[in-house]
């Protein structure tokens, strides 16, 4: 009875170890403190003094030939790996960044495999993906933030352009909750989110509510105005919708929209293009 206890217990700490649907393991490094010093000292060289001299848009030959320089000298440096990478998702060029920002995983999982899960969820949109990203942040570290916002918003979001919207409320809810623990008002964009859960789910009335939320963080938030004015429309109420419509016609000329630092890259879903 005792071994068969024993073969249980190492069977479920085995499964909880791995990463969901068969993904492989990757397995935590830590530096020593003379390590620490010496790809401190490679990065600074051929990252900081090298590399970030140049325009990686007009010279992206010189840019990646000087990070090669720094990983000839050390090839664990997941720093150098994350820069090779990135600037080939701003251009959505997403495999050829992906197989760079790969090996910053391997090298340095704590601080990538969070970012990874992000370029899938927000620029290379391949949604079930990033799930098994971030389902393995949570499941190693819980919930914490990545691109300001949380590992369950990026989960939530994903869900929402499965079309599994239950699922979606249920991450965005817990998102909301965390963020609670630190901050006192809620992100507009987290509310944003759950406005159009309500709103494909046809629950009008709460998704006016999460729109004024979110506007009353962010007056000028010209997309929740316009999916505010479409929900009023659904409900008839034509001359509300009309105002909100005429208040979103009038931010997005002035140029307000998800304001996310990545949104000059890649458009955020549910974000309405200006004409």
């Amino acid at each position: 009875m005792k071994r068969y206890v024993y073969i249980l217990y190492v069977l479920l700490f085995v499964s909880c170890q791995q990463v969901i649907k068969g993904q492989d393991v990757v397995k935590e490094r830590v530096l020593t403190k003379e390590q620490q010093v010496k790809q401190d000292s490679i990065i600074e060289k051929y990252a900081v003094n090298d590399a970030h001299k140049y325009s990686y848009e007009a010279d992206l030959d010189k840019w990646q030939e000087a990070l090669d320089k720094g990983l000839e000298q050390d090839s664990t440096i997941a720093y150098l790996w994350q820069q090779k990478a990135m600037p080939y998702f701003k251009s959505r060029k997403y495999e050829v960044g992906m197989e760079y920002v790969d090996k910053a995983v391997q090298y340095d999982v704590r601080r990538y495999l969070p970012y990874r899960a992000f370029i899938k969820c927000v620029f290379s949109k391949n949604y079930k993906a990033a799930i098994i990203d971030f389902e393995e942040c949570l499941t190693r570290w819980g919930d914490s933030y990545e691109m300001d916002h949380t590992y369950t918003f990026y989960i939530g979001l994903s869900y929402l352009q499965l079309n599994e919207f239950d699922k979606a409320e249920q991450y965005f809810l817990r998102a909301v909750d965390k963020q609670k623990e630190v901050f006192q008002d809620i992100h507009h964009v987290d509310l944003f989110y759950l406005g159009i859960v309500c709103f494909e789910q046809k629950r009008y009335q709460e998704a006016i509510a999460y729109f004024d939320k979110a506007i009353a963080e962010y007056k000028e938030f010209s997309d929740a105005y316009y999916y505010k004015g479409i929900t009023q429309y659904k409900m008839k109420d034509i001359e509300a919708a009309r105002q909100s419509l005429v208040e979103f016609d009038k931010y997005q000329k002035m140029g307000y929209s998800i304001n996310e630092a990545n949104a000059i890259y890649e458009p955020y879903p549910y974000q309405v293009r200006k004409n």
